[in-house]
């Protein structure tokens, strides 16, 4: 299913939960906002999103703790678990999905290579995260790959 399915079915599934999202995006710099806003109907579901493509714009617009970088890094579970968190709370939403991730071609290393994306899903008082390796696939194929996943585990979480 492509990212434009993805963000239909999701805000049908919000609509009917009578549910809000908001998204904080690093590596996808507003994709998985713009997948969603794609959708007539979609402000029903969503007020608003947040890039913070820098460290300074995590901390400064969804609070992440500026100790959490030098621990685990920007991009690492722990910061797109504080994104999420900090999104949902700064939005007011009911559910917040945050990526942050290297896309490449260059930023990689032997613990965090190119194609590492770590996302976060804040909802119901929990939040989740995960990691994936996309693989060296190109920017924008890693880029599009992240939107989509984020996208479907939402999707996925809501029909629990």
């Amino acid at each position: 299913m492509n990212s434009t399915a993805l963000a239909a079915r999701l805000i049908d599934l919000l609509k009917a939960q009578k549910k809000t999202v908001t998204t904080v995006e690093s590596c996808t710099g507003g994709l998985i906002a713009g997948a969603i806003t794609a959708i007539s109907g979609s402000s029903e579901v969503f007020e608003t999103g947040f890039v913070t493509y820098s460290n300074a714009a995590k901390t400064a617009l969804v609070g992440v703790p500026e100790a959490l970088f030098p621990l685990h890094g920007a991009v690492s579970e722990e910061v797109a678990s504080a994104m999420a968190e900090g999104a949902l709370k700064t939005a007011g939403a009911d559910i917040a999905l945050s990526v942050t991730g290297i896309a490449g071609p260059t930023g990689g290393s032997a613990e965090k290579p190119v194609g590492m994306v770590c996302f976060g899903l804040s909802h119901g008082g929990k939040t989740l995260t995960r990691t994936r390796q996309f693989g060296n696939i190109g920017r924008d194929a890693v880029r599009a790959e992240s939107v989509a996943y984020a996208l479907k585990w939402a999707i996925d979480e809501l029909s629990v």
